[in-house]
């Protein structure tokens, strides 16, 4: 967007894209979430900054400033839920002090969930006062138009928005269930997720994974299952809960058929992956499956370590945490009770008439959401920051809260309303202190470190990508064919549209570093793509230079760029080392000592990576060294059919 003439040719080169994938024109805004870059890109362009600010710096600051937004909103949350600001104090200050299992934006800084979880906490926020009762007419409207906001938004920074919302729709959905919510502002909500998402969908023009979401069908199941079944929430105890067994298993079957149905009309598998990853992870049946074994073998996609509760503890968060958790949590379970109990169904929402405990429904919301994203964050470390966050936000709520310390103190026997102030002010005040105490001089050490990017192999090779590539392209193509240039003149014309193939990630830095072509890159949600992955991950595979030369031509493909650190990887066990999934998805047996499945057969060549680098003239015919460090080798491709 900075280096267009103009903003329109700009859009028009993102929508109209041939510069990154080879031999294919894409529209980036329609496969990636990059309208934020676009926003930046335009505003950059238009304040008077140029001059005083470069781009780099203005979008770190930018996404540093974003996350400042996301403190203040989980500061609101908790002073909305507490009635104190004193919890929101506390809420942030636990944030900040945990922040390496709280937050990636100070060492991944433009990843799509730093954009997008700052919108998702204000849309909590928003909700957590939308669920207040006796709102004034205005208040609600404004707060129905934050929480439409603040949720488009984040469903346009991220594309994995429609998994996070289709788990917020499950909180909403089990307090409906359960009485715990009113039933219209539940209806709101789960329009303002279908609008929201749709209206994404649009500005992604059509994009159909969007469409062929489960919390589209999941919205829609749960609104036709409502109209069908009437007098949910009446009768007596056995029959609602029969009643509320029915909902489940026709709201499971109907999105489900719709789900099916929109995919198989739209011929989505853009998706698919995921769900075989899923499958494969909760046990329903191993897969040799590239894609998914490959989601498998990632620390990220794995268990949540226990050393993160170690580390919580440290600050006292998860101590606090369990305590809250547990006294709301009892709480809930008697009220849930209770209202399935009474036949009548008249009380207020969320409370219980002759009886002294009482969960009011912005806190019922937010703790079957803590709950949910915490079961999300325990099996996949990936989701933590969105359950570590909100753990700020609860706990801190819970040591402030009256209702809280009041119940406590009852069971003890030691309640009167002065005992129950001082102790919800003085615990939160305690904790504060230990946390200054504990962090301040942590934390001055930390600024006052100035840390640098070193990695020299990689820098390398991006340099000799931007300068050198030139003199090996007309060295091994044009001054062998007999065609007198001078590498000046050569630098300025077909080397910028060399395409270059190699992993995933490498490939990301080659694109921002030079700008150069790809064959494949990190955006996983595109079926052709993965599948355009695996071939080209066919290098560390065991084949012939015949097949993977044919491949990779396939793809257009001029340089190939091998990093040692996969072809002889420890970092991963056996059985999750990028080769290994390789092979086992080739039907061929992995290398090493241990066991393999008995259909696996032993390949007829050996490992592409390995056998290049002797330099046979079988390997020699098609591929010619022009670029080697410690970490990478690079060919360029013959181009002999």
């Amino acid at each position: 967007m900075l280096q267009a003439p103009t903003l329109r040719q700009g859009f028009h080169g993102l929508i109209y894209d041939n510069k990154t994938e080879s031999m294919r024109t894409i529209n980036l805004l329609q496969r990636m979430n990059i309208y934020q870059e676009v926003f930046l890109g335009t505003l950059y362009r238009a304040l008077p900054i140029q001059k005083y600010l470069e781009p780099v710096y203005f979008y770190i600051y930018t996404l540093f400033g974003l996350q400042a937004v996301y403190v203040i909103a989980l500061y609101i949350t908790s002073w909305l839920l507490s009635g104190t600001w004193l919890s929101g104090l506390l809420a942030a200050l636990w944030y900040v002090t945990n922040r390496i299992d709280t937050t990636r934006v100070e060492f991944t800084i433009p990843l799509r969930e730093n954009w997008a979880l700052p919108f998702f906490a204000i849309q909590i926020a928003a909700i957590t006062y939308f669920l207040r009762p006796n709102l004034q007419s205005l208040s609600e409207r404004l707060t129905l138009l934050a929480i439409f906001i603040s949720t488009f938004l984040f469903s346009l920074a991220w594309q994995f928005n429609q998994f996070m919302m289709l788990m917020q729709a499950l909180v909403l959905f089990i307090l409906d269930s359960l009485d715990l919510l009113p039933a219209a502002k539940v209806t709101w909500l789960y329009s303002i997720q279908i609008t929201g998402l749709l209206l994404v969908c649009i500005l992604q023009f059509f994009n159909s994974m969007i469409l062929g979401s489960l919390l589209i069908s999941f919205n829609l199941s749960v609104l036709i299952a409502r109209k069908l079944q009437k007098n949910l929430k009446a009768g007596a105890f056995l029959t609602r809960i029969g009643k509320l067994l029915l909902h489940l298993f026709l709201v499971s079957c109907l999105t489900l058929f719709l789900n099916s149905i929109i995919k198989k009309v739209l011929n989505l598998k853009s998706d698919e992956h995921i769900f075989k990853f899923l499958k494969a992870k909760f046990g329903f049946g191993a897969t040799r499956d590239f894609d998914a074994n490959l989601y498998l073998c990632e620390e990220a996609f794995g268990l949540l370590p226990f050393n993160t509760f170690q580390r919580l503890s440290e600050t006292l968060l998860f101590y606090a945490y369990v305590f809250v958790l547990s006294i709301t949590a009892i709480t809930a379970l008697v009220v849930v009770f209770h209202n399935l109990s009474d036949s009548t169904s008249s009380q207020p929402v969320g409370k219980m008439r002759m009886c002294t405990v009482d969960l009011k429904p912005e806190t019922a919301y937010n703790l079957i959401h803590t709950i949910l994203f915490g079961f999300l964050a325990l099996s996949t470390m990936r989701m933590k920051y969105l359950w570590t966050s909100h753990m700020c936000v609860f706990a801190s709520f819970g040591l402030c809260s009256p209702e809280i310390w009041e119940s406590l103190l009852k069971l003890v026997h030691l309640y009167n309303p002065k005992r129950t102030c001082v102790v919800r002010y003085s615990v939160p005040i305690l904790i504060l202190l230990y946390l200054c105490y504990k962090s301040w001089p942590g934390m001055m050490d930390e600024l006052s470190e100035l840390k640098e990017f070193y990695d020299p192999d990689t820098v390398e090779l991006m340099n000799w990508i931007n300068s050198m590539i030139a003199r090996a392209w007309c060295s091994l193509g044009n001054l062998s064919s007999g065609v007198n240039r001078t590498l000046q003149s050569c630098s300025t014309n077909t080397p910028r549209k060399a395409v270059f193939a190699g992993s995933m990630q490498l490939l990301a830095g080659v694109k921002l570093c030079t700008g150069r072509t790809l064959t494949n890159h990190p955006h996983y949600e595109d079926s052709s793509l993965r599948e355009r992955t695996q071939a080209v991950y066919q290098i560390y595979a065991k084949r012939s230079p015949e097949e993977v030369h044919a491949l990779l031509r396939s793809f257009g493909t001029d340089f190939v760029i091998l990093e040692d650190s996969i072809c002889y990887e420890r970092r991963h066990r056996r059985g999750c080392r990028l080769r290994d999934l390789l092979d086992v998805a080739n039907g061929h047996v992995m290398d090493g000592p241990g066991e393999n499945d008995p259909d696996l057969k032993p390949a007829d060549h050996p490992r592409f990576c390995e056998e290049i680098k002797r330099n046979l003239p079988s390997y020699v015919a098609h591929f010619t060294r022009v670029f080697q460090n410690k970490t990478f080798h690079v060919y360029k491709l013959s181009r002999n059919k």
